[in-house]
């Protein structure tokens, strides 16, 4: 089973078109390759090898971009795109046929008589980038191509030093200590230092930093003579071991073995094809758009290097992992791709950083301590392991988490950090002062656009499937029945609580937070949780109609709004200044992930009948167009709250991909039960 994405002219009739979508490629190690598909870099995190020296976020951009000519005869043309401070453009999209991708980025040139297929593939493991150059000279000139790699070598985000030099050292180029070794077999040549200047249009729309700068050294060129095929091909790599250094041994002369290059190339470019059918063939999806996103969710799974386990980055190109992110994408992610002991690996390093009965939210770099400003990683790691338990049947592993799941429950009864605790009615309270502890996190100095002091919807909805958890796990461990009644007595306690309190009959659904406020009426995204998690509180009827109302007030093909459109408070545009887009965040944006929420809510409301199945299956029908916008493949963090055609925030996000698969699992599960 296979899924191609394929973009032709019509896709960049204008410069600013072919600037919209891009690709994205990773390494497991936190490292990526991300350009639009017309090759040009539109944002600073923009980069054809973006390097990470110690797993999962420490990231240099190395290679920024490429600039691409042919020669024929006398005539020269630039088959690169990009454009650059002075708002002057390389227009290398007028010569670009199509751009493809499958589990390689492809692009297809032609100019005059000569056809171009460029292919790129980043290896698994490794920061390592290749790409091949198939060149058919079908005229009777000869031709020579041309590639002058601009550098950076600066940490993610930054740019180039004023007093910063680039050396060319037979196969290594140099600068600020960092080292990448390159082996090609064409003519690789020293050019006198040159610098470029770019704009980055989308950086510039969202008013962040509109322009940036990289080096070039050197050039890397191949004469294709007259009626003749060649392929030209270029690796870079920074490993340091031995082995790869041996890897791109080279003469004196400044030119590696012709075979070896190419062998190098074609071992990346095949061998990351390979990978990615064995992810999908490992996921078992029937459905195509399935099978796709289990490959797409692969790239979110990266090495951690200070816990030697796996961990899940939260969103390209923008975001680390975060602990509410990981434990919100784990189920889509890992569990229903069938990847357990990569399930098993980040849930053990989250078990072993369990502090004060909290997860960590981050986990920084260095001998920094993680942040644990979070109420609701540690009650989604309690229902990762229910989930990850109903997926393999692992009891050992349930025995081993067991403990930590009882410091949670402990601490939250009795209270920890963060204003975190049960009170007399069983409820959770969480958040004081400028804390920011649900998911609606934004902080703009002294203002917090949504507070959600209190006891918020969604974290009781947690809270409650927690308790019903450690009720049906106590038994799997052999807990005394004294322990198992006193979770069922606290769940019963917490579910009258919760029905009595949080239900609005005039409105039909529930409030969004208790906390005295007039905000905790408004009407939100958040209490879809209280429907679709494990174990639930309320009676069928009222299920449907939270359904419903979330249907009828929030819902939209591309995500849920995080507020009513009628509300004051409702925020249309996404955009413009830091202080603007926060504003915006929570009050009516659009968000991908929750609409995963929606889709099992309604599933389960309607009893997984065959309606119930076809209906969803035809909204999730236009999840394709949303794979092909932006990020090609991926889903996006975020789009407009009025209308959401273009997604912003984070190109490509691990909770919006997770919970999409979970949605395509659940109607694969039901599919032959349902008769369809």
């Amino acid at each position: 089973m296979t899924m191609r994405w394929i973009y032709g002219k019509q896709d960049w009739k204008t410069y600013e078109r072919g600037q919209e979508n891009c690709y994205l490629m990773t390494n497991g190690l936190g490292g990526f390759s991300s350009m639009t598909v017309t090759g040009s870099v539109s944002r600073n995190d923009h980069s054809f090898l973006m390097a990470c020296v110690k797993a999962p976020n420490n990231r240099y951009n190395m290679i920024h971009r490429l600039r691409e000519s042919l020669r024929l005869g006398g005539r020269e043309y630039m088959i690169s795109s990009q454009e650059f401070a002075d708002r002057e453009k390389e227009e290398g999209c007028r010569y670009l046929s199509a751009f493809t991708y499958e589990d390689t980025p492809v692009w297809r040139f032609h100019a005059d008589g000569v056809e171009i297929e460029k292919e790129a593939a980043l290896v698994q493991g490794k920061n390592r980038v290749a790409l091949c150059y198939r060149i058919s000279n079908r005229t009777g000139e000869d031709a020579c191509f041309t590639v002058v790699p601009f550098y950076q070598f600066v940490p993610k985000g930054e740019d180039l030093k004023p007093e910063q030099e680039f050396t060319r050292r037979e196969n290594r180029i140099e600068s600020c200590g960092l080292s990448l070794a390159v082996a090609t077999n064409g003519d690789n040549a020293d050019i006198p230092e040159c610098t470029e200047t770019y704009y980055y249009s989308y950086d510039a729309c969202d008013g962040r930093r509109e322009t940036g700068q990289a080096k070039a050294c050197h050039e890397i060129r191949m004469e294709i003579p007259a009626g003749r095929k060649r392929t030209l091909a270029i690796v870079w790599s920074m490993d340091g071991t031995e082995a790869d250094a041996a890897e791109f041994e080279i003469s004196g002369s400044g030119k590696s073995d012709s075979a070896d290059a190419l062998r190098l190339a074609e071992n990346a470019v095949s061998g990351l094809k390979d990978y990615r059918e064995n992810l999908a063939a490992r996921a078992g999806f029937r459905d195509e758009t399935a099978a796709f996103l289990a490959k797409s969710a692969d790239q979110f799974i990266s090495l951690r290097e200070s816990t030697g386990g796996k961990t899940i980055l939260a969103g390209y190109p923008f975001f680390e992992d975060w602990g509410r992110d990981t434990m919100i994408a784990l189920p889509g992610v890992c569990i229903s791709t069938r990847r357990y002991e990569d399930a098993e690996s980040i849930l053990r390093t989250f078990a072993r950083y369990e502090r004060n009965g909290l997860m960590p939210n981050l986990f920084p770099e260095g001998k920094s301590e993680p942040m644990y400003n979070t109420v609701d990683a540690a009650l989604l790691f309690i229902n990762c392991v229910w989930l990850y338990y109903q997926a393999a049947d692992s009891v050992d592993f349930v025995r081993e988490m067991y403990p930590v799941m009882e410091r949670i429950i402990r601490a939250y009864r009795k209270g920890t950090d963060y204003g975190i605790r049960m009170d007399e009615d069983g409820l959770i309270r969480a958040g004081q002062g400028l804390d920011q502890v649900t998911w609606m996190d934004v902080r703009v100095g002294e203002i917090l656009p949504t507070p959600r002091h209190g006891k918020p919807v969604e974290i009781n909805a947690y809270w409650y499937n927690a308790l019903r958890i450690m009720e049906k796990l106590a038994v799997l461990v052999g807990c005394n029945r004294t322990e198992q009644a006193e979770y069922a007595q606290l769940a019963e306690k917490v579910k009258r609580s919760f029905t009595e309190k949080f239900w609005m009959e005039e409105k039909q659904c529930l409030r969004d937070v208790l906390s005295g406020a007039e905000a905790d009426e408004q009407v939100r995204c958040n209490q879809i949780w209280a429907v679709s998690m494990p174990f639930t509180m309320l009676d069928e009827k009222r299920e449907r109609q939270v359904v419903d109302t979330v249907f009828e007030k929030l819902y939209t093909p591309y995500g849920l709004r995080t507020l009513e459109k009628d509300d004051p408070e409702f925020q249309p545009f996404y955009g413009g200044e830091v202080l603007k887009r926060d504003l915006a965040y929570h009050q009516g944006t659009v968000w991908a992930y929750p609409l995963g929420a929606y889709y099992l809510a309604y599933l389960k409301v309607n009893h997984y009948s065959g309606s119930a199945v076809r209906e969803v299956r035809a909204q999730l029908e236009v999840m394709n167009s949303a794979l092909r916008e932006g990020c090609v493949g991926q889903l996006p963090e975020i789009y407009d709250g009025e209308n959401p055609v273009s997604s912003k925030g984070c190109f490509a996000q691990a909770w919006s991909t997770g919970e999409i698969l979970r949605v395509y699992e659940a109607l694969e599960r039901d599919k032959d039960s349902a008769g369809l």
